[in-house]
C-alpha cells in the first residue's frame, strides 16, 4: 500500500475500450482537486507522456487486452507499478472487446478492412497491432491489486478508490470475483 501523507506518481492507461472509464475520470469534478493535493499524474492518454514511467505508485488501467501491443503495455505497466487498479468492465472481465471472441481474427480483420471497405480495401500490413485469438481481462495476464467494475465505473466509486489508496488504506470494494 502507498504511505499515508506522501505525494504519489499516479498513471492512467487506456488498452482496448471506449475511453468511457476516462470520461469518468474527468468527471470527477472538484474531486480531481483534492486527488491532485497528494498526486502527479506522471501518464495518460491525458498527458503528453509518450513511455510508461519507472516508480510509479498506481495505475489505474482501462480495457481489454487485445493485442499484443496491448500485452506488451501492460507488462511495463504491471512491472513498473506498485499498485495496478483494473478499471472498469472491459479490464475487470473483458467485455464489450470480448464480444469478438466467437470469431477467428482473419475473419474479422476480412469483415472490417476487405468487406467494409469504401475506399483501398485491404488488411494494412502495418499500423494496426496484431490481434491477439481474443479479448481478455487484465488479471489474466498480470497481477491485479484491485478490481473496480463498471461500465464506465461511477466518478464517485472511481473517487472513493483513489482517496482510499491516497491514504494508504485497501480500497472498499464489492467482494465480487469476476473472469
Amino acid at each position: 500500500m502507498i504511505a499515508a501523507g506522501e505525494k504519489i506518481k499516479l498513471a492512467t492507461v487506456w488498452l482496448d475500450g471506449c475511453s468511457g472509464c476516462h470520461m469518468s475520470i474527468l468527471d470527477l469534478d472538484e474531486g480531481i482537486l483534492s486527488v491532485a493535493e497528494r498526486a502527479d499524474l506522471v501518464y495518460s492518454p491525458l498527458v503528453d507522456t509518450v513511455e510508461f514511467p519507472e516508480g510509479v505508485d498506481v495505475a489505474l488501467v482501462e480495457g481489454a487486452v487485445s493485442s499484443l501491443e496491448d500485452a506488451s503495455k501492460l507488462q511495463s505497466v504491471r512491472a513498473r507499478s506498485r499498485v495496478l487498479v483494473a478499471l472498469g468492465d472491459c479490464a475487470v472481465t473483458g467485455n464489450v472487446p470480448a464480444m469478438r471472441n466467437r470469431l477467428p481474427v482473419k475473419q474479422i480483420m476480412q469483415r472490417l478492412y476487405i468487406e467494409g471497405a469504401d475506399v483501398n480495401p485491404g488488411v494494412p500490413a502495418s499500423g494496426v497491432p496484431p490481434l491477439l485469438a481474443q479479448a481478455r481481462p487484465l488479471h489474466e495476464f498480470v497481477k491485479v491489486d484491485f478490481y473496480l467494475p463498471g461500465c464506465p465505473p461511477d466518478p464517485k466509486a472511481i473517487l472513493s478508490v483513489l482517496t482510499d489508496v491516497l491514504a494508504g488504506r485497501a480500497p472498499k470494494l464489492p467482494a465480487v470475483k469476476f473472469g
